[in-house]
C-alpha cells in the first residue's frame, strides 16, 4: 500500500511494525484494507481519488451526502469488478469444463458445441453453466444494490453472450454435424437476448440500495481527518447564521438599489450552500435562496432586491419526491412571487425527467414516500401524468445530492440558457404547466 504524502510502498509488515505509519516519511495511514471486510476495504489512496474526482480536483464545494452518494458508487465499482474480469472468468470456466470432459480443440472453446461431451459422464455440465452465467448476468441487471452502469453492463454482457454461442454453436454444428447442439444454443441466444433486451428497457427505473451507512462514512472521515486533517471542500451543515466573513459581504445601501436578472430557490439549504459556496450566484448574476429562507442574515435584503426586477426569472431546483412537488407552486404565493408577470420554471427534479432518461439516476424507494404521493393536492396531481403518478406512488423518489456539484451546476447552466429561447417557436425543451395566466415552466428534461 502506497503513502499519498512520499509515495513509498508499504507491505504489511511495514505497516504493522511501524505502529501504522509509512516507513519512510512516518505519514499515518487513516485506512488499512487488510483490517477492512470486503468490498468496504480500501486505501488511503482509494480515498483520496474519491475526494479529488467529487471536488474536480480540489476546486468544488460539496456536501457530506454528495460524498455518501459518490463514494458508495465507487465502492460498488469497486466490488463489482471489471469487464475484463468478468470475461476471463466466463472463459476460464467453459475451457476447464472442456478439458474435463476430454474433449476435441473445439470443444475447448466451448463444450457445449462437441458432441464427445454428450458421451462422457459430465453431458449437461457445459449446457447448465451457460445457463448459469445467463441466469447470474440477469440478476446483476436486476440487482438493487449495484449502479445503473453495471446493470447495464450485465444486460449488453447477456446479448453478446447469447450472440457469441449462436455463432459458435452453428459453427460447431455443421462441423460435428448435430441438429441437437444447433438446437439447444439457438435456444440458449434467444433466451441470453431477449433477457438483455427486456431488461435494458427497464434497468434505468430500478431503484437502488446504499452499500454503506451514514454511521461507516462518518467512521471514515473521522480516521482521514486523524490522519490527514479534514477535507477541505466539505462543507460543514447548513447554519442559520452567518460567519464573521460572510458578514462582510452583506450588501450595502447603494448595492441593494440593483437587482438580479435570475433567482434559483432550492428545496434544500444544504443545495443553496454548495451552488453559494461555488459562486454559482457571481457567473450568472443570480441570487440563490432556499424555500426555508436560507441563507437566513441577508434573505430579506436579496428579496426586496428581487421585487424591483419586473423581468426577473424564477427557477426551482427540487428533489424528485411527493413533498418537493410543491415547491414550483409555493413561489406563486404572495411570501414570493405572486406578479403573474414574474416567469417561474421548474428545472427538477421531476418524475418526467427521470421516467424519460436514459442515462439512469439513483431511485430510492420507500413505503413512506408512497404513502405521501397518495396524499397529493389536485393542484399538484393534475398536472402529472398517470405513469407519473404511478411512479411516485410506487414510492420511489430521487435526491439532487445524488448528483456531483459539477453536474448540478452544469444542469443549472444548462436550464438556465435554454430559459433564454423558451418563447420561440423552434423550443421545446420546456412545456407549459398549472395556471396558464401563472407561466409556469417545467422543463422536459434533467440535463
Amino acid at each position: 500500500m502506497k503513502c499519498i504524502r512520499c509515495d513509498t510502498d508499504n507491505e504489511l509488515q511495514d505497516r504493522t511494525g511501524n505502529q501504522g505509519r509509512c516507513k519512510n516519511c512516518n505519514h499515518p495511514f487513516a485506512f488499512d484494507p487488510t483490517t477492512m471486510k470486503a468490498p468496504l476495504n480500501f486505501t488511503d489512496r482509494f480515498f483520496l481519488k474519491v475526494i479529488q474526482d467529487i471536488s474536480a480536483q480540489n476546486t468544488l464545494f460539496f456536501t457530506p451526502k454528495q460524498l455518501f452518494y459518490f463514494l458508495d458508487r465507487r465502492l460498488k465499482q469497486k466490488g463489482f469488478g471489471s469487464v475484463g474480469l468478468l470475461i476471463f472468468r466466463y472463459l476460464f470456466s467453459n475451457i476447464s469444463y472442456s478439458i474435463i470432459g476430454n474433449i476435441t480443440v473445439l470443444g475447448i472453446i466451448f463444450s457445449v458445441f462437441n458432441n464427445f461431451v454428450f458421451s462422457t459422464s459430465l453431458p449437461w455440465i457445459p449446457f447448465g453453466w451457460n445457463l448459469f452465467c445467463i441466469y447470474y448476468l440477469y440478476n446483476l441487471s436486476n440487482s438493487q444494490k449495484l449502479t445503473f452502469r453495471m446493470r447495464q453492463l450485465s444486460t449488453t454482457l447477456l446479448k453478446i453472450l447469447g450472440t457469441f454461442l449462436l455463432i459458435i454453436g452453428i459453427i460447431s454444428s455443421f462441423y460435428i454435424n448435430s441438429i441437437l447442439i444447433y438446437w439447444l444454443t439457438t435456444i440458449i441466444f434467444l433466451i441470453a437476448f431477449w433477457l438483455g433486451f427486456f431488461q435494458q428497457r427497464r434497468i434505468a427505473q430500478i431503484p437502488q440500495t446504499f452499500l454503506i451507512t451514514g454511521a461507516q462514512m462518518e467512521g471514515w472521515l473521522d480516521s482521514w481527518a486523524r490522519a490527514n486533517g479534514s477535507v477541505a471542500r466539505l462543507l460543514p451543515p447548513p447554519s442559520n447564521t452567518l460567519s464573521p466573513a460572510s458578514q462582510n459581504n452583506l450588501p450595502d445601501p447603494d448595492v441593494t438599489a440593483y437587482s438580479f436578472d435570475r433567482v434559483v430557490v432550492c428545496q434544500s439549504d444544504a443545495i443553496a450552500q454548495m451552488l453559494i459556496a461555488n459562486n454559482f450566484h457571481f457567473e450568472y448574476n443570480c441570487a440563490i435562496l432556499s424555500i426555508s429562507g436560507y441563507p437566513q442574515g441577508i434573505f430579506d435584503t436579496t428579496m426586496q432586491m428581487l421585487h424591483r426586477n419586473p423581468l426577473l426569472q424564477v427557477f426551482a431546483f427540487h428533489d424528485c419526491s411527493p413533498q418537493d412537488m410543491e415547491l414550483v407552486y409555493q413561489l406563486r404565493t404572495a411570501n414570493w412571487f405572486p406578479d403573474n408577470n414574474i416567469v417561474i420554471v421548474d428545472l427538477g427534479l421531476s418524475p418526467r425527467q427521470i421516467l424519460a432518461t436514459k442515462q439512469g439516476m439513483f431511485i430510492q424507494n420507500s413505503k413512506a414516500s408512497g404513502q405521501a404521493a397518495q396524499h397529493l393536492p389536485p393542484h399538484i396531481r393534475e398536472n402529472l401524468s398517470q405513469e407519473e403518478l404511478q411512479w411516485l406512488e410506487q414510492g420511489n423518489f430521487v435526491e439532487l445530492e445524488s448528483f456531483t456539484p459539477q453536474r448540478l451546476m452544469q444542469i443549472l447552466h444548462r436550464g438556465i440558457a435554454n430559459s433564454q429561447q423558451m418563447d420561440t417557436v423552434e423550443d421545446n425543451s420546456f412545456i407549459l404547466v398549472g395556471d396558464r395566466d401563472g407561466y409556469i415552466y417545467a422543463s422536459e428534461s434533467f440535463g
